[in-house]
């Protein structure tokens, strides 16, 4: 039977995949040193899901892995069935391991009338049967109040930054927001780099026009130095683009950047191998099909860091403990 047993016998861990990202899916479960359960799921005619598993998950901790990514309202659906699904098939525990969380830029209301979609997302999952969450790097801390139990905030900061100090000389290096709203994440890259100095790019957005804004300075000393440009992810590639531009405007040597998400929505590919990089660095808690890669483009496997959680969880141990005490 499909699973992990604990030590004691009393417990078994199992591992679902949908169908948005089966690479990484099968990357946490040879990490993990299990097979995937086995799945039957398709759509009908109409599009509507069908899934169905094949083989008994009654008293399973079941981890649900599914990486919102496009068509993405197909994806959050077909996780939700799933869970469902886990849910009357007497499953002990259910984790949802959403790698990138669908809707997440979608925390607050800008204006009236509008939406929090984030917070539906966590509703739905907990309605469907989840009894946990779990995910990486998400937009802003503050989802993890969306969800009424246990999230796991995973953060790929650690793996991206051992990357990147490989990739540059330490001294000259100035770690870069590309806004004001991102500099606290800048300050950590900072600091596990070794605390070097910062830098913010100040740039103007209209609500009413997504995917676009406009980089207008680099608040902070980038001439002569290596510039770090750090977010959470990279959509468009608009503005990431911008920031980059500024950046060599400014004097910058040259500029990294690096992201956990790379959504890369079309015309990013383009964006991003014109814009001037160096290098640009994301993980694939995403699928980043062929279409989406170009020639400064390097992918990091996120897979290690999820596998590590889930054991963690299933063994009653310490997240925490994966990044220092300090996620």
């Amino acid at each position: 039977m499909t699973g992990i047993m604990s030590p004691d016998g009393t417990k078994r861990l199992v591992l679902v995949s949908g169908r948005a990202h089966p690479e990484l899916a099968a990357s946490v479960a040879q990490e993990l040193g299990t097979d995937l359960l086995p799945t039957s799921a398709y759509d009908f005619a109409n599009g509507e899901i069908y899934v169905r598993f094949g083989e008994s998950v009654r008293g399973a901790d079941v981890y649900v892995l599914q990486s919102h990514t496009a068509p993405i309202n197909q994806w959050i659906m077909e996780q939700l069935i799933m869970v469902d699904a886990l849910r009357r098939a007497s499953a002990k525990t259910i984790t949802a391991v959403l790698p990138f969380y669908g809707y997440a830029r979608q925390d607050k209301k800008h204006k009236g009338r509008e939406p929090i979609s984030a917070r539906l997302i966590a509703d739905m999952f907990a309605t469907a049967g989840a009894d946990r969450m779990m995910s990486v790097d998400l937009h802003t801390a503050q989802l993890q109040g969306f969800f009424n139990g246990p999230v796991d905030h995973l953060w790929a900061m650690p793996l991206l930054t051992d990357y990147v100090r490989s990739r540059v000389d330490l001294p000259n290096v100035t770690v870069v927001s590309p806004d004001a709203g991102r500099i606290k994440v800048a300050e950590k890259w900072a600091a596990k780099l070794g605390g070097n100095p910062l830098a913010f790019v100040h740039k103007t957005r209209d609500i009413t026009r997504p995917n676009q804004s406009v980089a207008n300075r680099v608040v902070g000393d980038v001439a002569g130095r290596t510039c770090v440009l750090v977010d959470d992810l990279i959509d468009t590639g608009g503005t990431i683009a911008e920031a980059v531009r500024v950046c060599l405007e400014s004097g910058a040597k040259d500029v990294i950047v690096a992201a956990t998400h790379g959504v890369l929505s079309d015309p990013a590919a383009r964006r991003l191998s014109e814009c001037g990089a160096r290098e640009v660095i994301v993980t694939d808690t995403l699928p980043i099909t062929a279409d989406k890669r170009f020639d400064q483009l390097t992918v990091l496997s996120i897979a290690p860091l999820i596998a590590r959680a889930i054991e963690e969880v299933f063994a009653d141990g310490s997240v925490t403990s994966l990044f220092d005490g300090n996620a």
